[in-house]
């Protein structure tokens, strides 16, 4: 199962809806560490060097800075994107799908767009 990084955008409603699914979900909010408000390439390294894959909507500014960490070779955990326009039951399902069917290894680099 994949342990994530929760963006402050992140609707916690669809949160929930997962947490309801897989109550053993291994995640931790950006706020719960004491890192709201910080930048989003602070954020991709810190995921990376604790195992963590980032979760989130923000489509403008996470996903091209996770591609100019790869492109630098900095290692990346990883990104799941679900644009605020998804569907909340197709996010929550969807969700569930990646996080009980792939590892934090084949994640690694990879940026993840949902939905499926």
């Amino acid at each position: 199962m994949l342990r994530l990084l929760i963006d402050e955008n992140f609707t916690h409603q669809i949160l929930r809806g997962v947490r309801s699914r897989l109550p053993e979900l291994d995640f931790v909010l950006v706020r719960q560490i004491g890192l709201a408000g910080f930048e989003d390439p602070a954020l991709l390294r810190w995921a990376a060097r604790n195992g963590r894959i980032m979760l989130t909507h923000d489509i403008n500014t996470m996903v091209p800075y996770a591609n100019q960490l790869i492109l630098m070779g900095e290692s990346m955990g990883g990104v799941i994107v679900v644009p605020q326009q998804t569907p909340m039951g197709r996010a929550i399902k969807d969700l569930e799908l990646v996080i009980v069917c792939h590892s934090q290894e084949e994640f690694r680099d990879r940026i993840e767009y949902l939905p499926l």
